[in-house]
């Protein structure tokens, strides 16, 4: 398998980042479901968040690599047999996926430099808290946090469903070329 995208199918990189993302975001919203309802004497109360901040902080990295490397190896040529109505779907919602992660990354961020502290990422260095705290940061960033969460997960769902319609029903490659198979 290649290293970088072909007009016919994905490369490796991208393959990886593309599934190590949707691995990332599935595992953070089910460690953030977990851990709102832990209770005060629980001993994950602290590691739990910690592990969250890290996560994201990874996951920030992350996707400002993919973007990078959308711009050093372009993705594919949509398929042939895709209309019209199809391509300029698959393109918003790329670019919600996009967008949603960011600015959900952007309200955790807020939520966790509320206080004017820096986030650790596992321990090895902090990442400063570059913005002034506005009135009620912590409470109106994890409504928007939350929210954004749901919104992508499902969003999330409906981009699989998707492609899982283009493999069982269309029967053209868009699956296969996300698994490395072309």
């Amino acid at each position: 398998m290649q290293w970088r995208n072909s007009p016919a199918g994905y490369g490796l990189v991208s393959i990886v980042m593309h599934w190590s993302v949707a691995l990332l975001v599935f595992g953070m919203f089910g460690l953030g479901l977990w851990m709102v309802d832990l209770g005060y004497y629980s001993s994950w109360r602290q590691t739990a968040p910690d592990l969250h901040k890290s996560l994201g902080l990874l996951l920030f990295g992350l996707m400002l690599l993919r973007l990078l490397w959308r711009f050093c190896s372009p993705s594919p040529a949509p398929l042939s047999s895709y209309s019209r109505t199809v391509r300029r779907a698959a393109s918003l919602g790329h670019g919600l996926l996009f967008f949603g992660l960011f600015a959900l990354m952007l309200a955790g961020y807020l939520i966790s430099t509320a206080d004017g502290r820096g986030i650790s990422l596992f321990g090895w260095f902090e990442v400063p808290a570059l913005f002034g705290a506005f009135n009620d940061q912590k409470d109106i960033a994890g409504g928007v946090h939350k929210y954004l969460a749901w919104g992508l997960v499902i969003f999330a769902g409906l981009h699989a469903l998707a492609a899982l319609k283009h493999h069982f029903i269309d029967r053209d490659t868009t699956l296969k070329r996300m698994l490395g198979r072309t």
